[in-house]
């Protein structure tokens, strides 16, 4: 069984890593990567529950009993994602229901090391989790959502279902399998969200996908099979159940984040060169966005083509998205470059897209705050330059002055909400001047 659960284990902690580097900056894949993390983490102390004696047995009870719980509370923020229209509900989960729930568990957590988990403590955290998560699932169905939506709103219920009854177990604690089959339920959901981002960014899944699972095999088997093999001959004892688990846990993550890690690295190992920073970073990238590229041209339909010019604008700066993008295949940059290189269909990408944001420019100086002005500002200054005024400690130190000048605008004048409708229509006339530069 121990064997059956660290393979179960390493799939779930994996799904996770991939699901969180495949998109680190949307809110949904963070959250349902995240959600499988906790829940792997949950499989792992409840198999060394099976080997622990005494007091320490009863800590670990009261430390699996919370992890089983938090992965609600990250679902619940996951597929508020893929409900249209979901800000506004998206802020009360972060704002109020997060921070409430938070301290639900806590209740439930120190009950639990206390003496045995407190009844109310377990209906509180109950209600808190399962009944926002019933009311997202409602709403996601009734938005009648895309393939990748359906899969989550299955998932949502099943683990709706298999959540009550380990909150609220009817026949005593609930069994290992029980535990492993809500498991599958999460794992439908991080297959899910990785469907609903690689449609968003016009992307290619399982090659990525699949190539990911195969690495994180390979490293899982060489490093925990050593453990495994020393359990087999000496026996399972909690030290070694605990080092199988670990062992995979950090060898999965190494491979699957394989990016993030040698950008760490990189930053150590070379502190006074940014330039071979930049420059392996942007090698890095594209070689692992080719997985995910698309063949051929982009979609004609006008709709689409639109989402994903919008996509390309938000990863102006990151050559690796770029060379993934549909856009990178227009006929325009075919004619531009010679061979298929990535890097270099990246670069003329890039190069089209700051092109379309001059034509937006008027021409009676470097920067005005007139309507006409408008869809430029938002789109080269935020994109092109990489001003960040709404982040938190952002400042004016080492901008230009028509920067400082864009800066103190954008946080006086216009809020980041109108910010992001600005940039949406102003992505509709960039993605029209590109359609007519290559069709018309």
């Amino acid at each position: 069984m121990l064997f059956a659960v660290a393979a179960v284990f390493g799939l779930t902690w994996w799904l996770g890593c991939y699901v969180i580097a495949r998109d680190p900056r949307e809110r949904g894949p963070r959250r349902a990567g995240l959600g499988l993390l906790v829940y792997g983490a949950a499989l792992a102390v409840a198999q060394m529950l099976t080997a622990v004696p005494g007091p320490a047995a009863e800590v670990l009870d009261a430390v699996e009993a919370t992890l089983v719980h938090l992965p609600a509370l990250l679902w619940t923020g996951a597929v508020l994602t893929l409900v249209p229209g979901g800000e506004r509900l998206d802020r009360v989960w972060s704002r109020g229901l997060v921070p409430l729930t938070l301290a639900a568990v806590a209740w439930l957590l120190v009950s639990g090391l206390v003496s045995e988990v407190s009844l109310a403590a377990r209906v509180v955290t109950g209600v808190l989790l399962l009944g926002p998560l019933a009311g997202v699932l409602v709403l996601l169905v009734r938005a009648r959502p895309p393939r990748a939506g359906w899969l989550a709103a299955v998932a949502t219920l099943f683990f709706l279902q298999g959540a009550a009854l380990l909150m609220f177990p009817l026949f005593g604690p609930p069994g290992l399998l029980a535990v492993i089959a809500v498991d599958v339920d999460m794992v439908l959901l991080g297959v899910a969200i990785a469907m609903s981002s690689a449609f968003q960014a016009g992307e290619a899944l399982w090659r990525d996908m699949l190539r990911s699972l195969l690495g994180a095999a390979v490293v899982a088997v060489a490093s925990g099979g050593q453990v495994a093999l020393a359990v087999t001959l000496g026996g399972s004892t909690p030290a070694l159940s605990a080092l199988l688990f670990g062992v995979i846990a950090v060898a999965v993550a190494v491979q699957t984040l394989a990016g993030p890690v040698h950008r760490a690295l990189d930053r150590i190992a070379f502190p006074g060169d940014p330039e071979i920073r930049r420059e392996r970073a942007e090698l890095r990238e594209t070689s692992e966005a080719l997985p995910r590229r698309e063949q051929g041209p982009p979609p004609p339909d006008e709709a689409e083509f639109v989402r994903l010019t919008r996509r390309a604008l938000a990863g102006y700066g990151d050559l690796g998205k770029l060379a993934g993008s549909p856009l990178a295949n227009l006929p325009v940059i075919e004619a531009r470059i010679t061979g298929d290189i990535p890097l270099e269909r990246a670069a003329e990408l890039k190069r089209l897209l700051l092109e379309s944001i001059q034509r937006l420019k008027p021409r009676d100086g470097e920067f005005g705050t007139s309507e006409e002005w408008r869809f430029y500002n938002v789109l080269y200054f935020p994109y092109v330059r990489g001003l960040r005024p709404y982040r938190r400690g952002a400042g004016r130190g080492g901008l230009t002055a028509v920067e400082r000048q864009a800066f103190d605008w954008f946080v006086r004048e216009v809020p980041e909400r109108t910010l992001y409708n600005w940039q949406n229509a102003a992505a509709k006339l960039v993605a029209d001047d590109l359609r007519r530069e290559n069709w018309q």
